[in-house]
């Protein structure tokens, strides 16, 4: 742990719904709910505005309209969100040098290296608001909430603290008296199994868990993990930012003799998988953001879909839940020879020397949520009509497409329905990658 506040950590808030908020103006202000659109989708991100009725991360799609049935539900817009943190992330390079990204809308910057007069706590906090309001400007109006502390894991906790649209600065000798009334979920790696684990030895708080002994903890959990929530139990956090990070994940695959054909088999060994995913997360101290599954049909064609959450997790469920979401898009009618599933984006503030590495760490796939193909019309997608310009689908269904005709520097505009191949109407393309 440093003797002065020079970790940030930055969280723009509610990133996916709110790129959507910035680009769709008469969805500003109100709730909007980003991820899968399907009966079985999953919730990746929900704006402010959903999230006062109950509606959050991995929460399956059918409960997220029961909760707030009048939300609109949007498919996702990778191109946007990937432009928009590219932005984010330039800004951070121009306070530092060293950003240590750890996803489209999270990153540590290393106020040490920064040009600053001194680390003074008056210093670093000036820096925060300034660098949020730098954000505010590049994005369009996005807001993200800033953590300023001595360590990694400080920061982090710090970032939760005020959202959304905030800023904490935890000063020098005061992070145990911050942490120790916080319940020990707070810190990365104490997922439901071991909290309910420390809750039947009677450990709640990070001051309870302070209190207990390194050797009782690795009784109770195991070497890697007890060591390590001992540690940081104490505010130990040694990690130091740095600007080129490996991805890292987690995965579990089978092939199979025969090939696969009944879909509800599939989603049973996906299930199967992803609590095998989930139980060597929580083993190792991780948790992770990106969910992948990998599909090789009967022709070896291999298929691969991800879905990102605004939220890193390590629950089976929860991951096998995503998974099946992700394998309802796919056609396998011509049979599958292997299935898997990983996660992706682990570690992104949890400390690895503390809990341990990962038994396999592979490159994680680019990140993507799911794009269906050109021609069919995806809630919220862009699109663009020879007389009436440029907006987004509003809704499709029995050869019917409405869209709003508005963008980010336009009022709210009006509401048109056509044809589904209506040759007028067609997808915009995102920007050729370089």
């Amino acid at each position: 742990m440093r003797s002065t506040a020079s970790v940030l950590h930055l969280d723009l808030d509610a990133f996916f719904a709110a790129v959507e908020q910035r680009d769709k103006p008469s969805l500003r202000g109100k709730p909007v709910i980003v991820g899968g659109t399907g009966g079985r989708g999953v919730v990746a991100t929900a704006s402010y505005e959903a999230r006062t009725f109950g509606v959050g991360s991995a929460m399956s799609g059918r409960e997220a309209r029961a909760r707030c049935p009048h939300a609109a539900f949007l498919s996702g817009r990778f191109h946007a969100y990937r432009e928009t943190s590219a932005w984010v992330m330039e800004v951070l390079r121009e306070l530092s040098p060293l950003v240590e990204p750890l996803s489209l809308d999270e990153a540590f910057v290393d106020l040490a290296a920064a040009d600053l007069p001194d680390l003074e706590v008056s210093t670093v906090t000036a820096a925060g608001e300034r660098l949020r309001q730098r954000v505010h400007e590049v994005t369009g109006g996005l807001t993200a909430t800033v953590g300023i502390a001595s360590s990694k894991f400080l920061a982090k906790v710090a970032s939760e603290l005020d959202k959304p649209d905030g800023m904490t600065v935890v000063p020098p000798g005061t992070e145990l008296t911050l942490l120790r009334p916080m319940k020990v979920t707070v810190i990365p790696g104490v997922g439901p199994a071991t909290a309910e684990r420390l809750r039947r030895a009677g450990i709640h708080t990070i001051a309870e868990l302070e209190a207990v002994e390194e050797d009782e903890l690795v009784r109770l959990l195991g070497q890697a993990q007890g060591h390590g929530l001992w540690q940081l139990a104490r505010a130990r956090d040694p990690r130091p930012v740095l600007a080129e990070r490996e991805t890292k994940s987690i995965s579990v695959e089978g092939t199979y003799d025969t090939d696969l054909n009944d879909r509800r088999v599939m989603e049973g060994l996906l299930a199967r998988q992803a609590r095998d995913v989930g139980a060597r997360m929580r083993k190792n101290g991780f948790s992770g953001r990106t969910v992948t599954i990998k599909v090789r049909l009967h022709d070896f064609t291999t298929l691969n879909r991800s879905s990102t959450l605004s939220s890193p997790t390590d629950d089976g469920t929860t991951i096998a839940r995503i998974a099946r979401s992700l394998l309802a898009d796919l056609d396998t009618t011509g049979g599958v020879r292997l299935l898997g599933v990983g996660v992706s984006g682990l570690a992104d503030w949890v400390q690895e020397d503390l809990f341990g590495s990962t038994p396999e760490e592979d490159e994680a796939e680019e990140v993507r949520l799911l794009e269906p193909p050109r021609r069919t019309w995806p809630p919220g997608a862009d699109v663009v009509h020879d007389e009436m310009g440029q907006g987004w689908v509003w809704g499709s269904g029995s050869g019917v497409v409405t869209v709003r005709f508005e963008t980010a520097e336009t009022p709210p505009g009006p509401v048109r329905s056509f044809r589904d191949d209506d040759p007028a109407l067609r997808r915009l393309e995102p920007p050729a990658e370089d």
